[in-house]
């Protein structure tokens, strides 16, 4: 019986590599005949340059760089893959709401200026494609602190720089490409949501509240992401708010789009094809997955839909463990998996079940491998 085990990172909880250690750590000591297989996994979101390094096939490099909030600055860092002369920027590392306390939490002054920084650090390899990891992050900018990172500048009427922050995206009048503009590869985006870039389905009303915006503060962001949209066609031709997915990371997939000529790519396709899950899946028993959550959203470019989307493909079984399940049994077994089981148990508070994480894992991988064994 071969096993593979590709957990998403639970957040706030456990990391991808940690969730994985424990689950095959619990099935050797439940199973010690399984062999059992470990590939991290994440969908283009914060943890996918952990994903991809676990590979072994790439190499960190840190580098300390702005944080979200202008007078911060952060220990940051890209990912670079030699053999394949790819790069890999995960903008969470320079720009994520992990680092912000929850009365930092304010999108109209975060920026993704040290995003920016980290593009242009790893233009010094000369790489042959940049990939930039998009989710997690604490902005709502519509990418221009990381154009500016990059030479970009952003005037207001009178002439003068606009500034950094979501606050400054409702001054822009004219937008200047950089006087020597930096001789970029392919940019793609990994994205793992088709959010626009502005209206009700857009960057700040649906994820501008969870960064810190108040009501008022959705409405100037949303305004200030049509604002730069219209400055953008107006000057380049190019449509930001015609483009779907463009909302992702407060709009920084938009920018990347405008300012980067990057595509916007399914980002766990790209890293179902990086990790080596799809070679371990071609002769495993089962496939252990899961998040956080499993709900209507893990269907939508989740890990648990890429990892269903490989297993189809071989007869390999996929059971979901999460530390909350609101799928109805009905649908999951539709969709292809085969058991799911929520680490938290009924009436348990999210709070408690988020601290007693690896514990509840090693739980719920044990009462697993014994409904495996009897099948």
């Amino acid at each position: 019986m071969k096993v593979v085990v590709s957990f998403d990172s639970f957040k706030g909880s456990l990391t991808a590599s940690r969730a994985c250690r424990i689950a095959a750590d619990a099935l050797r000591k439940e199973w010690p005949g399984c062999r059992v297989v470990t590939v991290p996994m994440a969908d283009g979101g914060e943890g996918t340059a952990e994903a991809l390094l676990s590979s072994g096939l790439g190499v960190w490099r840190p580098r300390r760089v702005m944080g979200p909030l202008p007078d911060m600055e952060v220990d940051a860092g890209t990912a670079w893959f030699p053999a394949e002369r790819s790069a890999l920027v995960e903008m969470a590392s320079a720009s994520g709401i992990t680092h912000l306390r929850a009365d930092q939490l304010n999108p109209m002054a975060t920026t993704t200026y040290g995003t920016g920084q980290l593009i242009r650090a790893v233009l010094d390899d000369k790489p042959g494609v940049i990939r930039l990891a998009v989710g997690g992050s604490a902005t709502t900018d519509g990418g221009v602190g990381a154009a500016m990172a990059l030479g970009w500048r952003f005037l207001d009427a009178g002439g003068r720089d606009v500034g950094l922050g979501g606050a400054a995206l409702e001054r822009i009048a004219e937008i200047l490409p950089p006087f020597r503009g930096w001789s970029l590869p392919p940019v793609e985006v990994l994205c793992d949501v088709d959010n626009p870039l502005c209206g009700p389905d857009g960057a700040a009303a649906v994820y501008g509240p969870q960064k810190g915006a108040t009501p008022e503060m959705v409405v100037r962001l949303d305004q200030g992401l049509a604002r730069l949209a219209e400055r953008v066609k107006q000057r380049f031709g190019t449509d930001m708010a015609g483009i779907r997915g463009a909302g992702a990371a407060g709009g920084l997939a938009g920018g990347a789009v405008a300012f980067l000529g990057a595509s916007l790519v399914p980002g766990i396709r790209t890293i179902l094809c990086s990790s080596g899950l799809e070679r371990e899946i071609k002769d495993a028993d089962w496939v252990i997955t899961g998040e956080g959550s499993f709900d209507s959203q893990s269907f939508r470019g989740k890990v648990v839909s890429g990892v269903l989307e490989a297993a189809l493909h071989t007869g390999a079984k996929v059971a979901v463990l999460a530390g909350r399940i609101t799928v109805p049994e009905e649908r999951w077994r539709q969709a292809g998996v085969s058991a799911a089981l929520a680490l938290a148990v009924p009436g348990m508070p999210t709070e408690e079940a988020m601290g007693r994480a690896e514990e509840l894992l090693r739980e719920r991988v044990r009462e697993l491998a014994a409904r495996i064994r009897k099948a």
